[in-house]
């Protein structure tokens, strides 16, 4: 089954462009396919996949097929603007899902995006920068901003009964953006932070950092960074000198690649927050179901629902426009993921086509939720508290 997955990511990859004719609608999809999240990747990639096939299978899109074009932003900022371009000015696409990290989501549409005016929606950027954009009503996300984030996971950490930590943070827009909220709002609501260190990426060794931040008794060490990078080499040198015994972190760390290579035991009294879905949302079940019976594992992996919820919402929205013109697609984004409308949901494309045919309005109701944007573009939504279970991640609390 592993190998049918890797085999079918491949083929949307690689054959996206050559095999668009001239009735299909490119679809761009920008991910962080190398890089830091590297290991997030595959079963994201699917979710993407999964919309557009369930598309095509059900009346395609506009009067042909969709067809998934991608690019690769290499985890990087310039990686980022080299992919958009093509997609913006070679692929010609009308609509983007993506990107992933905030960093690479914000030097795409800064650079690229914005001034061509396609409309960019991330399923999983966090960063608070993203709200003040002078975006001209272009960017989206669909998952809550790391100022709502920061403030839960400063509640769960207090209600641990930790009240002093270390901090540790990268230096990119994700990691001082949630790195900072959380901060503020742990003090503020009487917790200490009794050392606090912003580091860098790329690093061989943190053991100058993590020598700063044993100074002060902290009960255990918050880390905001990618697990593929300098949060997975924090962790596992901090067990390796035994100077923390309990780590705190955000989505970045949530990756099976942190039990990987620091094993489950060494992390069984941490915990994680990251953006999850409402408890026993019928739409989220019916996703992972169609998810797993096609890939045969792999709906419960993190990102899986908002990735496809973007790709679907993405689709709606040249639907609804009628055309590939861009600021059509732009202002009929709203009109498909809010009310008033007719609920539809994952999988429902048949049933959305027909009654945009009909000129009728659709609210889009996701596997993540509902998607209700504020005049920023943004949304408020649900974190999950997640700990490690064997060799997995089992959510164990949703906060609103």
């Amino acid at each position: 089954m592993k190998k049918c997955i890797t085999l079918i990511a491949a083929a949307a990859l690689l054959g996206s462009s050559a095999l668009a004719s001239a009735a299909d609608t490119k679809i761009g999809i920008l991910m962080d396919i190398t890089g830091p999240i590297a290991n997030f990747i595959p079963p994201l990639q699917n979710a993407a996949n999964l919309a557009v096939k369930q598309v095509n299978e059900q009346g395609g899109l506009l009067d042909g097929n969709a067809v998934a074009v991608y690019g690769d932003t290499t985890g990087s900022s310039q990686g980022s603007v080299d992919a958009a371009q093509k997609l913006a000015n070679v692929e010609n696409v009308p609509v983007v899902m993506g990107a992933l990290m905030s960093g690479t989501t914000i030097a795409a549409a800064e650079a690229v995006f914005i001034p061509t005016g396609i409309t960019q929606i991330s399923p999983t950027a966090t960063s608070p920068a993203m709200t003040d954009m002078k975006d001209n009503d272009l960017v989206y996300r669909i998952v809550p901003s790391d100022n709502f984030q920061g403030e839960v996971l400063a509640k769960m950490v207090l209600d641990e009964g930790i009240n002093k930590v270390a901090v540790t943070y990268v230096n990119n827009d994700y990691g001082v953006g949630i790195g900072q909220t959380f901060m503020d709002a742990y003090k503020k609501a009487g917790g200490e932070v009794v050392a606090e260190v912003k580091h860098e990426e790329k690093k061989d060794s943190y053991r100058s950092e993590l020598a700063s931040l044993t100074k002060g008794g902290a009960e255990a060490l918050v880390v905001i960074a990618y697990a593929g990078d300098s949060g997975g080499k924090i962790v596992k040198q901090s067990v390796e000198g035994g100077l923390f015994t309990r780590f705190i972190g955000t989505d970045g760390l949530r990756d099976d690649l942190l039990i990987e290579n620091v094993g489950a035991d060494a992390l069984k009294t941490s915990f994680f927050s990251s953006p999850t879905s409402p408890a026993d949302n019928p739409a989220q079940k019916v996703l992972h179901d169609a998810f797993n019976a096609e890939f045969g594992e792999g709906a419960d992996k993190a990102f899986v629902d908002q990735t496809y919820d973007a790709t679907f919402l993405a689709m709606l929205a040249v639907e609804k426009a009628g055309s590939t013109d861009r600021a059509a697609i732009a202002a009929a984004l709203r009109e498909v993921a809010s009310a008033p409308g007719e609920k539809v949901g994952p999988g429902e494309w048949a049933k959305a086509k027909a009654l945009l045919a009909e000129g009728k309005d659709i609210d889009y109701d996701g596997a993540g939720g509902a998607y209700d944007f504020d005049e920023m573009g943004d949304v408020r939504g649900y974190i999950g508290k997640f700990v490690v279970d064997g060799d997995a991640y089992k959510q164990i609390e949703i906060m609103q």
